[in-house]
């Protein structure tokens, strides 16, 4: 397992950090809860269950608040599934949801794995430019879940 990773963009400054020590739990959880469309109103004891068992990416603004974050649910050996991906409004459109991404599936516990798999509505453009595609045999995929297990 690779060390703790903090970087600097080179441009804007905001940071880039796998510390969990760094994460705003209170910001995430906010933002899963009320914003995204995957997650709404799922407990706070969840998220920080789901951080604590994950390789997390958090991103700060140039001030050190949370301005982003995601997660990746990995064995570090043969799969990693990317999620909770998102950057704060007040941060968009400087690029920062690609570096983040560039920079997740860099990091050196992420190498040589077998499979990476996202689940996206609305991003495909985004992560295809760093070759997620769609399955090659969805047939062989199956699926358990609950319709709303947090409503």
């Amino acid at each position: 397992m690779a060390d703790f990773l903090t970087e600097t963009h080179p441009i804007s400054g905001y940071q880039l950090s796998t510390d969990p020590a760094r994460l705003d739990v209170t910001a995430i959880h906010r933002w899963l809860s009320e914003e995204s469309y995957w997650a709404k109103n799922i407990p706070r004891a969840t998220v920080e269950r789901a951080i604590a068992n994950s390789l997390n990416f958090g991103l700060y603004a140039p001030d050190g608040q949370q301005a982003g974050f995601c997660r990746v649910v990995t064995d570090r050996a043969t799969f990693a599934w990317l999620c909770d991906v998102f950057v704060l409004p007040a941060h968009r459109g400087m690029g920062l949801s690609k570096w983040l991404v560039r920079r997740m599936l860099a990091h050196a516990d992420l190498q040589n794995l077998r499979r990476h798999l996202l689940a996206t509505f609305d991003a495909h453009t985004l992560y295809q430019r760093f070759g997620y595609e769609p399955l090659d045999r969805p047939e062989r995929w199956l699926e358990m879940k609950q319709a709303n297990p947090y409503g």
